[in-house]
């Protein structure tokens, strides 16, 4: 598991501040912490960081010298920039279910050699102990033909006894549609032999 360095840092100091000397700001949360933690951590560190891992990962956070077994709960960019400005973490507890995601990768969508491949969702929502928490789920679609959808419930995590999704299981992830690319002469030519 990939640990995260951080330290708390003073509320007097503006966020804005700490941007520009290298740092992304960060809230540490969680229901056995007395109450949420401020904290910074370097630019390196978490695009280290982030190189392997996402919004809805399982990290060891180390503030201060102190580890808390946390998840990655949402990560604030800024586009205009072009850097993270936040990241704010959920300190785990091990009997405890906790809210996430799980973002959807597919893979060999250049294989479709029938229709347009159509993305819906990128994101499922789901509930589980830490123990079962699922960052990333890959979905192979090279096989799909015309008409063919997933949905939710094709996914493995849809069938895993320790997630409980937050979305309807009938809900379309992807779908592969068919080619329109008749002109308005192609048309005109079916109207009129429709006619004859």
């Amino acid at each position: 598991m990939n640990t995260l360095k951080a330290e708390k840092r003073s509320l007097s100091v503006k966020p804005r501040r700490l941007r520009r000397e290298g740092y992304v700001t960060g809230n540490l949360f969680g229901r056995k912490l007395p109450s949420s933690i401020a904290i910074q951590m370097t630019k390196k560190e978490v695009s280290r960081l982030l190189s392997t891992e996402r919004k809805g990962s399982q990290i060891m956070l180390d503030v201060d010298g102190e580890s808390y077994d946390v998840l990655i709960k949402d990560i604030e960019y800024d586009m205009m920039q072009n850097q993270i400005n936040e990241i704010d973490f959920q300190a785990l507890v091990s009997d405890e279910k906790v809210h996430s995601t799980v973002e959807i990768t597919f893979l060999n969508m250049d294989r479709i050699v029938s229709g347009v491949f159509q993305t819906v969702l990128t994101e499922v929502p789901y509930k589980a102990y830490p123990s079962a928490l699922v960052s990333e789920v890959k979905v192979d679609v090279g096989m799909l033909k015309i008409d063919d959808v997933i949905r939710v419930k094709d996914l493995d995590i849809a069938k895993n006894k320790d997630i409980e999704l937050m979305i309807d299981l009938e809900s379309v992830l992807a779908s592969v549609l068919p080619v329109h690319n008749e002109t308005p002469e192609d048309k005109e030519e079916e109207a009129e032999g429709a006619t004859k």
